[in-house]
């Protein structure tokens, strides 16, 4: 929760920057390298997985967990105490409702 957040924010804050707000810079190390490296428009994901944790809270909590926190299969499965089999079909849904709702090629 707390890396989706600093992305978020990082994001939001570079869009300002762009617009002229002034924002200074500031590292964020790994985190900063991947969202750098990524074509993702970290905001867009977080408003649709906002709409996504609205309709299936637990399929948004494994996106988080998996791809802001870096949990494998297994560990969220201990952290949610779900199967790894649920957990793995709870990811593949979130990722093609994120897929049609982020519209990415």
């Amino acid at each position: 929760m707390i890396m989706r957040r600093i992305l978020v924010n990082h994001a939001r804050d570079r869009g300002a920057a762009k617009r002229g707000g002034g924002v200074e810079r500031v590292s964020l190390t790994v985190a900063e390298d991947t969202f750098n490296r990524s074509e993702l428009d970290v905001v867009s994901l977080h408003e649709a997985l906002e709409r996504l944790t609205t309709l299936e809270p637990r399929a948004g909590r494994i996106v988080e967990l998996k791809f802001f926190g870096g949990l494998t299969t297994q560990e969220i499965g201990e952290v949610l105490q779900l199967s790894p089999a649920t957990v793995e079909r709870d990811w593949s849904f979130a990722r093609a409702w994120l897929y049609d709702a982020l519209q990415l090629p």
